[in-house]
């Protein structure tokens, strides 16, 4: 009996092995398939589009945000979700200048932090007075 028993515990051990390892492949192969990525285009620019700073491509996986996409490849400080600054360039209250943004060329209404890039989009980002 002991034979027995010690075949029937070997096959399970390697029964349980087997479909654990089954079961890694099958989450590591979802994982990869739901991976998805979008391409959008960012220009940066002053004064209504008279001087423009950057004219880039980025492709990054679906659901990042504005703010993450814009953190990862430009100098840029935020508060609170919105940009102040970027690449140096910095918004001044008394001259009433600020970053402002559109997608697509709508006027944003929340801010960068808030925003998930979708695939096509034209974001632009323009340094000009709010007035």
């Amino acid at each position: 009996m002991g034979k027995w028993y010690s075949f029937l515990l070997a096959a399970v051990i390697t029964a349980g092995v087997l479909a654990g390892c089954g079961a890694q492949e099958e989450m590591s192969n979802t994982s990869q398939e739901e991976v998805k990525e979008v391409t959008v285009q960012v220009e940066l620019s002053k004064k209504n589009g008279e001087e423009v700073l950057a004219d880039e491509q980025f492709t990054v996986e679906e659901g990042t945000t504005l703010m993450e996409l814009m953190e990862e490849n430009f100098e840029v400080e935020q508060t609170d979700g919105f940009i102040n600054s970027i690449e140096g360039v910095a918004g001044n209250q008394e001259e009433k200048m600020a970053w402002m943004y559109t997608v697509n060329g709508e006027e944003a209404t929340v801010g960068a932090n808030e925003y998930e890039v979708k695939e096509g989009d034209d974001i632009l980002f323009d340094y000009h007075s709010w007035e």
